[in-house]
């Protein structure tokens, strides 16, 4: 019988970061506490340790890749590569330990023009679909394709210019769908060979690559300096979109339940409506903060400090914490022990004591003796008053 290689969401919990990878342990423990969780499966740490090993996806992937399609599609009521309606899914890394953005990721995998014009008339937001596709290629071309930065970003400032917008989610509907065209001749210049248009390999091609960025120097560097084994592989996500950019009640953010540089108490973060991805740490436009969100979306404030609370009580930690807005749904895409500064790891540990969360044994093991000494040396005072 064939090893299985792939679980739905809604198979194991936090324990099983060996099999899963840390985001999809915290994603199946999500499920399991009832948060609103897109629908999704995993692609085992066991599948990437075999690509590793021989070079070559397993050969049983293949086929448990459709079953587990075939069974998001009913769940979601939707069909992956169908144009009349289509589903959508992100391919993410996650290993067991957490590699922020050493891994790669690629977003709106099953989209293609003819889903583009679906999801144009769908909407009533024919600049959202797109936006939409135009980063599905853009992520694909360099990611999958090894497509340079600079030959993107070539391509990019030539529609910039000429529409006289700053970032490239600005530009209008046509200039979008050129873009994405001229990227599509950019990578076949690159790899020689047609862009491929069918889902399917859209699909498995992602996967592999997300495989084989656990290699990458980035990785390896990362893991030298963390002291992560080599050897463990990263899982894959397969989740089902939810959309950031499709409206302005839409929009993506990042959060942590308390302050990662301090510790203070309080939720702390930023949002940054009509976005998706990587948008909001990448710069490309003024986020906001959960201050000024609560202004903007009051409903779904709430609702996002409800859940953030029930994250903390329940991790008996900081927790770093990336969702989605689509028209005024919340939507949680991950969740994780949050990192945070020297400062901060006494802080908080102190704090969940007094707040009878944690033990003072579990304190202690919670800091290390390089945090102390980071303690021990002068800092600035970054509030004072400069000269």
């Amino acid at each position: 019988m064939a090893k299985q290689l792939i679980y739905p969401f809604t198979f194991g919990d936090k324990s099983k970061s060996d099999l899963l990878g840390g985001k999809g342990a915290n994603l199946a423990e999500m499920v399991q506490m009832g948060l609103p969780v897109p629908p999704g499966f995993t692609i085992t740490t066991d599948a990437c340790r075999e690509y590793l090993t021989t070079g070559d996806v397993p050969a049983q992937l293949d086929a448990q890749i459709k079953t587990a399609l075939s069974n998001l599609e009913k769940v979601v009521e939707k069909k992956f590569g169908d144009p009349k309606n289509p589903l959508l899914v992100s391919v993410r890394s996650g290993a067991k330990h957490s590699m922020p953005g050493m891994m790669e990721t690629v977003l709106n995998v099953g989209i293609t023009p003819e889903v583009a014009d679906v999801m144009a008339k769908a909407s009533g937001n024919e600049r959202f679909a797109w936006d939409s596709y135009r980063r599905f290629i853009d992520m694909f071309g360099r990611i999958v394709c090894d497509l340079p930065d600079e030959t993107v970003h070539k391509i990019e400032s030539t529609y910039l210019q000429k529409m006289n917008v700053k970032v490239v989610a600005d530009l209008p509907a046509q200039s979008l769908k050129e873009l994405a065209q001229d990227l599509i001749k950019a990578i076949e210049s690159h790899t020689k060979q047609p862009f491929p248009t069918d889902p399917i390999d859209h699909l498995t091609q992602s996967i592999e690559a997300v495989f084989k960025s656990w290699n990458s120097e980035r990785a390896q560097l990362y893991r030298r300096r963390e002291r992560i084994p080599s050897d463990l592989g990263t899982a894959v996500n397969i989740q089902s979109m939810v959309f950031g950019n499709l409206s302005d009640d839409s929009g993506t953010g990042v959060a942590f339940t308390r302050d990662p540089a301090t510790g203070e108490k309080g939720s702390y973060g930023d949002y940054l409506d009509r976005a998706q991805g990587e948008d909001v740490v990448a710069g490309i436009r003024n986020t906001m903060s959960l201050v000024d969100m609560s202004k903007k979306e009051p409903v779904v404030h709430a609702e996002l400090e409800k859940l953030m609370k029930r994250l903390e009580d329940h991790y008996r930690d900081l927790c770093d914490i990336e969702f989605t807005v689509e028209r005024g749904k919340l939507w949680i895409l991950q969740t994780r022990v949050g990192k945070r500064t020297a400062e901060a790891a006494f802080r908080i540990a102190t704090q969940l004591v007094d707040e009878g969360k944690i033990s003072m044994d579990e304190a202690l093991a919670r800091t290390s003796g390089d945090q102390l000494a980071q303690l021990m040396f002068p800092q600035f005072d970054l509030s004072a008053k400069r000269n």
